[in-house]
């Protein structure tokens, strides 16, 4: 969906993302405007944690036609918020961000972006946690920003790997049409009169080129993810993507993930109720910390 591929980006630490301040809240709450590497301004927003910047950041990546202001993705948010401090922001061509969408492909430089700002708050860990398209994005950013040799990245550095992966109701391939949503979608994103259905109607800019070179896939991404814990969530009602996807990401990562087929669920954020989204928390907090008040007992996370 764009005329260069997010897939290009190799580097570990990018230069430094310019940000504006827009707004600063009482309670430590931010509210900038990040540059992504290529120049297009990503809306983003900090909430402090329990911990502030000594704990373990969460970077929220929202679905297809979101934004950091819609009520699931404020939703999922407040519950992280318990847990760790949360980055949300806004992918390109959507909200209050610049640019158009390219579906999941230059999307890597927005979330590579929202991660080095968290790291430059002083946040050591970030864990990423993407739905649907945000799902796809986390896996493949996690596979080209891959943690400095040697361990942990260094106090003071800004780079744009996540040590932990959460991908919820992403798919494993492209161009999937199997289902009615997603031949919907295919519509919206190809034709221009579904461009102007995205523009007018859901508020996302779509790109209006085809993807060339074609990014590299979710599935193809997921075996170079490791040794970063990788966790994939994915609903067995999901009317998106049937449950071939999730299993398909799993057996891709060759035991290196964990995999929760979530009963009854259907998709992305509208789908994750606050259970989940607290065992997703919980998870995140347990792969760098032990004894953590708010851990999740009853799952063991």
């Amino acid at each position: 969906m764009s005329t260069g591929s997010a897939g290009r980006v190799t580097r570990t630490t990018p230069r430094r993302p310019r940000r504006k301040i827009t707004d600063s809240g009482g309670d430590g709450t931010l509210r900038t405007t990040l540059r992504a590497s290529d120049g297009v301004p990503v809306d983003a927003r900090y909430e402090p944690g329990p911990d502030g910047s000594d704990g373990l950041a969460i970077v929220l990546a929202h679905g297809f036609t979101g934004d950091l202001e819609r009520p699931h993705v404020r939703r999922a948010a407040t519950v992280f918020t318990r847990y760790a401090s949360v980055v949300t922001f806004t992918f390109r061509g959507h909200g209050r961000s610049g640019g158009t969408s390219t579906v999941g492909d230059r999307e890597v430089l927005d979330l590579a972006a929202a991660v080095a700002w968290a790291r430059s708050l002083g946040h050591a860990r970030v864990v990423t946690v993407g739905f649907s398209m945000g799902g796809s994005v986390v896996l493949r950013h996690a596979a080209l920003h891959r943690a400095p040799e040697g361990g942990p990245a260094e106090e003071g550095r800004t780079d744009a790997h996540a040590d932990a992966v959460v991908s919820v109701s992403a798919p494993a391939r492209w161009y999937y049409r199997g289902t009615a949503p997603m031949r919907r979608l295919h519509w919206l994103v190809t034709r221009r009169a579904g461009r102007v259905v995205g523009r007018h109607v859901l508020r996302t800019r779509i790109h209006h080129r085809d993807w060339d070179p074609v990014p590299l896939s979710p599935v193809e991404a997921v075996p170079l993810i490791a040794p970063a814990p990788l966790l994939i969530v994915h609903g067995d009602r999901d009317p998106y993507f049937p449950v071939d996807h999730p299993r398909m990401l799993a057996d891709a990562a060759a035991g290196a993930a964990e995999l929760w087929l979530e009963p009854g669920m259907g998709h992305a954020e509208n789908a994750a109720g606050e259970e989940l989204l607290v065992r997703v928390a919980s998870w995140a907090v347990a792969k760098f910390s032990t004894g953590c008040p708010g851990r999740d007992a009853e799952h063991g996370y």
